[in-house]
């Protein structure tokens, strides 16, 4: 008896860097139903930034890596890197191309529609519309995802507020064409063990045990806002009667700024401030810390965030992106208009003075997140909404 014909999806992906698109292609290759063979194709990360190749390497996901796949615009490189896409779409012959962030959803829809591939789907992780750089080029890059858009079969959100943006602030293409799947996430080892790695994490740390730790996972780019998050920080620091270890985790460029920052804080506050660069073993750190932050200016749905409420770590963030569908407002965290120093210290505040507080939101947190943003969730919508898709095109 002939075998039923596989389903042959090209996953592309800007770069394996560390964040929630790595994690949405590894868990979308690796348990992905066997009615589908998924080809996983990325560049590498900027200088910088930490690879996240442990993460497929932990699933057992072996990608196919394109050295010109780079996120800066290059002619040369950009150029490269669709040629090579198209090397492997004539070869590969997938019935769906499924491209993930903006790099990778220009050359890799280029690249689709160029070799004539049936069903092409872009995710939209975040969006470069705004806070990242001037208006014109920001107008360039409109002007280019709504071509690419109304080429495309579908277009993934992965937050109904993220939708409302694409389609209504920015006109990139109407609603009926954006389909919501969020991200999913392996979160059960942020739940594991947690009472034991958090001791781990405060020895490691020294980190007393009257002394509250606060932190912020994220690249050292300007879109992150450590600057803001160092204010808050030094406008509580007079502020409060509790001991404070702050750890600023991840690279990038603004380290040297921060570093320099750091230092004149240093003289005219009393709280401990760490820089850790990445840290593979999230699970364990996080589970040593008590309060996480985020403080940036543009996101889609912040990993980090989700990773702290799976360790029962209550979490404070700026208003942006998709923060609302992922934080429950009282509950497991507070949202905080963006750009307000004094309500976004006010609430951290809160938090480190009482423990009461900060107890019943990290009861919360596990059980907010725990299916809502599973790896199955996220493998069984987008199955669903592939198969509607083929279905729709006679494939």
């Amino acid at each position: 008896m002939e075998s039923k014909k596989k389903i042959k999806i090209l996953r592309i992906i800007n770069r394996f860097n560390i964040g929630g698109p790595t994690y949405n292609a590894t868990f979308l290759t690796r348990f992905i139903s066997d009615d589908f063979e998924t080809l996983l194709v990325g560049g590498l990360p900027d200088e910088g930034e930490a690879d996240s190749l442990h993460v497929l390497n932990e699933y057992g996901v072996k990608p196919l890596l394109i050295d010109e796949m780079k996120r800066s615009p290059s002619f040369q490189n950009d150029r490269k890197a669709f040629l090579r896409l198209k090397e492997i779409i004539k070869e590969f012959q997938p019935d769906i191309v499924h491209t993930h962030a903006s790099k990778a959803g220009a050359l890799g829809r280029k690249a689709a529609l160029s070799c004539k591939v049936p069903i092409i789907v872009h995710t939209f992780h975040g969006h470069v519309f705004h806070s990242y750089f001037g208006k014109v080029k920001t107008t360039l890059f409109k002007i280019i995802e709504r071509r690419l858009a109304k080429k495309s079969t579908g277009i993934i959100a992965i937050s109904d507020l993220q939708k409302k943006e694409l389609a209504n602030d920015h006109r990139i293409c109407k609603e009926n064409k954006i389909e919501v799947i969020p991200l999913g996430f392996d979160l059960k080892k942020f739940n594991d063990d947690l009472e034991e790695n958090r001791g781990v994490t405060r020895a490691k740390y020294a980190i007393e045990t009257d002394e509250i730790a606060v932190s912020i996972v994220g690249r050292l780019a300007p879109i992150k806002n450590h600057q803001f998050f160092l204010d808050v920080i030094q406008e509580i620091s007079s502020r409060s009667t509790k001991k404070i270890a702050v750890f600023i985790v991840g690279d990038g460029s603004e380290r040297e700024v921060i570093e320099k920052r750091i230092e004149q804080m240093s003289i005219s506050t009393n709280v401990r401030i760490e820089m850790t660069s990445w840290i593979k073993e999230i699970g364990i750190f996080n589970a040593g810390m008590d309060i996480m932050c985020l403080t940036s200016d543009n996101e889609g749905t912040p990993v980090s965030l989700i990773e702290a409420q799976a360790a029962c770590i209550p979490v404070i963030t700026t208003d942006v992106g998709g923060v609302r569908d992922i934080v429950q407002e009282g509950e497991t965290g507070f949202v905080v208009p963006k750009g307000s120093i004094e309500k976004y210290a006010e609430k951290l505040l809160l938090l480190i003075e009482d423990e009461n507080k900060r107890k019943k939101m990290s009861q919360n947190g596990w059980s907010f997140v725990e299916h809502k943003f599973h790896y199955t969730t996220l493998v069984k919508n987008m199955e669903t909404y592939y198969r509607k898709l083929l279905n729709e095109n006679n494939k």
